[in-house]
């Protein structure tokens, strides 16, 4: 089983393209700090707590509306 060279040489320089293109991953910190922003939450928290307060004032005076 003889493999000509014209055969092999397109087949090594295709091999060869493919192994140079391997991508590259980099992992590195953030340049600036990672900010969480938790203002969705207290405004949750406000509400919740606006809403009980309400309901008690609703029961001790029903005739407040």
């Amino acid at each position: 089983m003889k493999v000509s060279i014209t055969r092999l040489l397109p087949a090594l320089l295709l091999a060869a393209l493919l192994g140079a293109c391997q991508p590259t991953v980099k992992v590195e910190a953030p340049k600036e700090p990672i900010t969480i922003n938790l203002n969705i939450k207290l405004d949750a928290d406000v509400r919740v707590r606006l809403e009980e307060q309400a309901k008690e004032d609703i029961e001790q005076n029903p005739d407040i509306f």
